[in-house]
């Protein structure tokens, strides 16, 4: 190949790098289309639930196809579930430990890329040779004996003898791979796409960490209503307790019923320690979630509050939606599209590799003289490597890629199919709940009235202790299991935005990704290489 006076060699390599960049062997990855139902639910679970008119039950907080909101920890309306939440994603240590972990991958990523550019590194030496004289007297005793008339020349060969001489060098080498079957695009298209995966993680750890930290905190409400429950109950049994003496010692009521109510007293009072050691077990379990000692929350988490409330009106978004919101789908995404382009990279390992070398720089046995202009030495030349025989083990790695790529195929496929059936659990857990909570409402109604008529009743003599012991006993139950639900309800709620995949847009926004020359290489001609048809990748059928 020439190059004309008026084009440098540089433009020379310019030109060939454009020729050949659209030239990549392998399959090229195509963005999955995954499985999306019509609806979140579906009528039929809908109606499933029915009142007692045969009607479909409704539901108080009712779920809408409006956009979700990214904090949706804010819909609860409760500043301090805020406060932790905007605090879990600063000082949680797992997610702060994923962050050098994408950091890990960023320079990953740009190790891979460094293949793309020439590699230039500058050198200098010295040394101070002595090359061997016995060999320069071998070599003048050859030619004499071959060719006799040169013995004047050369002398006598005892006498030959090289003197000890300095060399001085530097230099300034490059070398560079020209890509002409894609390998390096392709490495290099990997390397995003699994580098893509790690920050996928990332936001799948804090929408963790998130959901976690909410859940914590409505069974601590849960747990402090639970404890104001159980005194409120202490002290009706406390003045249960005291009328039952007072009858006994008027000689109205029996010492059986003293010490049943005084058992019922006890019994209410030996549960507290249960619920207050529970409670500081949450206390630390939200503490080493915000990455602070045992105790450290105690002063704000400490103070009873009530379980923060659901909405009316849920935003959950529209089905087709959801793929672009989950973290892990988009995590198994980018795990295939790694998988694809290591399956081109090891197509490529079959061509011959074209590596261009240059150097230039200046050789001398003075120092004085190494700056001189007549001291340069340069050379420029490629260099190719063949695969000709490797054992089988090119093919062995294209066969281990090929097989990678269908198992992330049927990952990414299962992560989808996971992702919706975690939503329509979390739907018909939250509907549902619901639908106990309001039967549950009733019960505590209708337990509270009991409890009121059977103490009415004792105290005018028409029953004995014993109903009202009874009474009293399904009245706390009703009243622990309707504040249980009501947490339950929360969590729920808390749990279904698990499943939609939101609550790392703020803090790890989607930022557009980097135009890659790899990403939609144009097919090529694969030669002599083994034949590889481009695989499907989609996850219904899998490559």
């Amino acid at each position: 190949m020439s190059v004309g006076r008026g084009i440098s060699w540089r433009t020379a390599v310019v030109g060939l790098s454009v020729m050949t960049a659209g030239c990549a062997v392998g399959p090229n990855f195509h963005k999955p289309k995954p499985w999306v139902p019509n609806q979140y639910g579906g009528p039929d679970r809908i109606a499933a639930a029915t009142d007692r008119n045969g009607k479909p039950a409704p539901v108080a907080s009712q779920t809408t196809p409006d956009d979700p909101d990214t904090a949706w920890w804010t819909i609860f309306n409760d500043a301090e579930l805020t406060r932790l939440e905007q605090r879990v994603a600063t000082d949680n240590l797992d997610v702060r430990a994923f962050a050098y972990r994408m950091a890990q991958s960023r320079a990953e990523l740009r190790i891979a890329g460094a293949e793309r550019y020439p590699a230039m590194s500058a050198t200098g030496s010295y040394a101070r040779q002595q090359y061997s004289t016995k060999m320069l007297q071998r070599i003048v005793t050859d030619v004499q004996s071959e060719h006799p008339e040169f013995g004047q020349v050369v002398g006598t060969p005892g006498q030959a003898k090289i003197p000890l001489f300095n060399q001085w060098r530097d230099s300034v080498d490059a070398t560079w791979e020209l890509d002409l079957w894609g390998r390096v695009r392709r490495e290099y298209e990997a390397a995003a796409a699994s580098s893509q995966a790690v920050n996928e993680s990332r936001r799948g750890m804090l929408i963790s960490r998130q959901s976690e930290v909410a859940r914590d905190y409505m069974e601590l409400r849960n747990t402090q209503q639970q404890l104001r429950i159980l005194l409120e109950n202490r002290d009706v049994a406390k003045t249960m307790l005291d009328l039952n003496q007072q009858r006994y010692t008027k000689g109205l009521a029996s010492n059986l019923e003293v010490e049943q109510a005084r058992a019922q007293y006890e019994n209410t009072l030996a549960q507290i320690p249960q619920l207050e050691q529970q409670l500081a077990m949450q206390v630390n379990a939200l503490s080493l979630l915000m990455g602070a000692p045992p105790r450290a929350l105690s002063d704000e988490l400490l103070t009873a509050a009530a379980i923060p409330p659901v909405p009316p009106r849920v935003p959950v978004g529209v089905p087709s939606e959801l793929a672009r919101r989950r973290p892990d789908i988009r995590r198994a995404e980018a795990n295939l599209h790694a998988a694809t382009a290591q399956v081109g990279e090891a197509v490529a390992e079959f061509y011959p590799r074209v590596t261009i070398n240059a150097g230039f720089g200046f050789e001398s046995l003075s120092f004085r003289d190494l700056g001189f202009w007549n001291a340069k030495a340069w050379n420029v030349g490629p260099s190719i490597t063949l695969p000709l025989f490797q054992g089988g083990r090119l093919r062995g790695q294209l066969e281990l890629r090929k097989a990678a790529q269908k198992e992330a195929a049927i990952n990414y496929q299962k992560t989808v199919l996971g992702a919706w059936h975690d939503v329509d659990n979390a739907l018909t857990a939250y509907t549902d709940e619901q639908r106990r909570h309001d039967s549950l409402e009733q019960r505590m109604q209708a337990s509270h009235h009991a409890l009121e008529l059977a103490q009415n009743q004792y105290r005018n003599g028409m029953v004995t202790y014993l109903n009202v012991l009874d009474a009293q006993r399904q009245y706390l139950g009703a009243e622990s299991d309707l504040t249980t639900s009501t947490a339950a309800i929360s969590g729920n709620l808390v749990r279904l935005y698990n499943a939609l995949g939101g609550g790392w847009e703020t803090t790890y926004p989607d930022t557009p990704r980097r135009k890659q020359a790899a990403a939609t290489p144009r097919p090529a001609a694969t030669g002599g290489a083994p034949a590889t048809p481009a695989p499907s990748t989609t996850p219904d059928q899998p490559a």
